[in-house]
């Protein structure tokens, strides 16, 4: 007893490693700590902000329709690069899913994956997500183009890029949203 009561610590890291070492419980851990570190994304500074000049970007829905990028100018649009074996993406998404369910017939969502179809139709019924997701045909336009997942790019009206953020954010922060409705009031 006095060993445990001298070294609790030490025994308590232990068994966090451990965890992190084995698969089964990494992914949770994982997905967790990054909802607990997720903070509002930061929106670009309207002098720093690109013009997205291209929007031709042909995409597929797991129904096999197919679309293109370009019913989004004049919209604002959310594009969500993104994986199911990518734990900062998972920890990510019920705050997306959020603002879907409020935001969905007013902005234009995109959450784009180069996985299975089938792979990505069982980890959103497995979530119970509703979200709109989509398989890449052809190259992204170049100012949205990322190796790194997850990525998101918030585009308004006017085809500038507001938001571009690498890593797992909360999408359903009402500071993120009172943005969101800024952009939706903007002139196209």
């Amino acid at each position: 007893m006095e060993f445990l009561k001298k070294n609790w610590s030490n025994i308590l890291f232990i068994i966090i490693i451990i965890l992190l070492i084995i698969p089964q419980t990494r992914k949770p851990i994982q997905v967790g700590l990054n909802q607990i570190i997720a903070f509002s994304p930061s929106k670009i500074s309207e002098k720093n902000r690109e013009s997205l000049n291209d929007y031709n970007w042909n995409l597929v829905d797991l129904q096999g329709q197919p679309l293109n990028f370009k019913q989004s100018i004049g919209e604002v649009a959310v594009v969500n690069l993104w994986a199911t074996w990518c734990p900062p993406c998972i920890a990510e998404m019920p705050s997306f899913q959020k603002l879907y369910n409020e935001y969905g017939d007013k902005v234009n969502f995109y959450f784009v994956s180069s996985e299975d179809n089938g792979k990505l139709q069982l980890f959103l019924d497995k979530k119970n997500y509703d979200l709109p997701v989509y398989q890449p045909l052809s190259l992204a336009p170049e100012k949205m183009q990322s190796r790194s997942l997850p990525t998101t790019y918030v585009i308004s009206r006017s085809g500038k890029i507001v938001v571009n953020k690498k890593g797992s954010a909360n999408w359903n922060d009402s500071g993120f949203k009172d943005f969101l409705d800024e952009l939706l009031e903007e002139e196209y």
